[in-house]
């Protein structure tokens, strides 16, 4: 089974194209680190010990007050009684709604940092292949599962590791704790928590940077595509309207591109005036008639007497030889008979132009 996971891996040499990746997306396919997850989370756990755990200390001693000092004061009928438990427990959900609130806005940002918002109906839909124990084994019994135990080995080495290392010069200290008060008890404690926390975050961020980046290549590399199935998904695209008219006017641009270029190399141009223009090219010598290497229509009209302007071509006012070269003769296509009097004129005249004492 493994065998033929590599062969099918072996073929796969083309990268993935936005289609595929996009496609892979919209159903719910996308490269997530959960270690990004665990460091954002840390990340988060580290604030609320550091600076709101004493906070939340000091709100919820406020909140118990009345139950240490003054117990006798309060009333004990069923009515009080469900009041003052009710405004306790509320008192304490809005205590512990901060905490909650900051984890879970961190867990949103680390998945959409990491994707992008990812809306996949179909993850949602119920997978009742997942319930066949024998159909879902195979998936279970694979190389990505391999790497994902060992690296989960690896973490949790490296993170004892570490934290053994933070709290052994603190152990000495743990025997004197008999001998202090309630306070200095919890500052201590309250230290080596930051402590350890602080150090655990740099190790998976570490970790984290490393996993995104394997996340990152592995999906990459599942989602690699044959030889075939890229020859298979550009056929498709070229089905597509959308892609077929961009297509189109792409192939429309880069002609019109060309074709200004060639309007430098034009002898004259034929104007309606403002609505038509021809450019016509014509060298005796290697030429049977004047060929069209450029017309356009209103605005591109204009910009071909532009460029013939800065080019110093003339041009020559004739609407209705504009106008029938337009509309009669393609791009660098010969002149019909039927035109070669009134534009053999018009060359005459450009001839005479140039060469004044002819």
């Amino acid at each position: 089974m493994i065998a033929a996971e590599d062969d099918d891996d072996a073929s796969k040499t083309e990268e993935p194209s936005e289609r595929k990746i996009s496609k892979a997306k919209e159903e719910g396919d996308v490269a997530i680190s959960q270690d990004a997850k665990s460091f954002l989370m840390l990340l988060g756990m580290l604030f609320v010990v550091w600076l709101l755990l004493p906070l939340m200390f000091k709100w919820f001693y406020v909140l118990s007050l009345k139950f240490i000092e003054n117990p006798e004061s309060i009333p004990t009928d069923p009515k009080h009684l469900q009041l003052l438990f009710s405004r306790t427990v509320l008192g304490m959900l809005k205590i512990l709604s901060i905490p909650f609130l900051i984890f879970m806005v961190l867990g949103l940002t680390a998945s959409i940092a990491q994707t992008g918002f990812v809306y996949a109906p179909k993850k949602l839909l119920p997978d009742w292949n997942k319930l066949n124990i024998f159909a879902a084994l195979p998936k279970f019994i694979n190389m990505k599962k391999v790497v994902e135990s060992l690296k989960g080995i690896i973490k949790i080495t490296v993170i004892t590791f570490i934290s053994i290392l933070v709290i052994r010069p603190y152990l000495e200290k743990i025997n004197l704790m008999p001998t202090m008060d309630t306070m200095a008890i919890l500052s201590f404690i309250h230290k080596v928590v930051v402590l350890l926390i602080f150090t655990v975050l740099i190790a998976v961020l570490i970790i984290a940077l490393a996993d995104y980046a394997w996340q990152k290549y592995s999906h990459l590399k599942k989602l690699r595509m044959t030889k075939q199935e890229v020859k298979d998904e550009y056929k498709q695209m070229e089905g597509d309207p959308l892609v077929k008219s961009r297509i189109r006017q792409v192939r429309m641009e880069r002609a019109r591109h060309r074709m200004m270029d060639n309007v430098p190399k034009a002898d004259v141009v034929i104007v309606n005036p403002t609505h038509y223009a021809v450019a016509l090219e014509y060298k005796m010598e290697t030429m049977d008639a004047p060929v069209v290497v450029a017309k356009g229509l209103d605005h591109l009209a204009l910009r071909i007497r532009e460029l013939a302007e800065e080019n110093d071509i003339p041009i020559v006012e004739n609407p209705p030889l504009a106008r029938a070269l337009f509309a009669s003769v393609e791009l660098d296509q010969a002149i019909p008979q039927e035109h070669f009097k009134a534009v053999a004129e018009v060359i005459g005249y450009v001839m005479q132009l140039k060469n004044p004492q002819a």
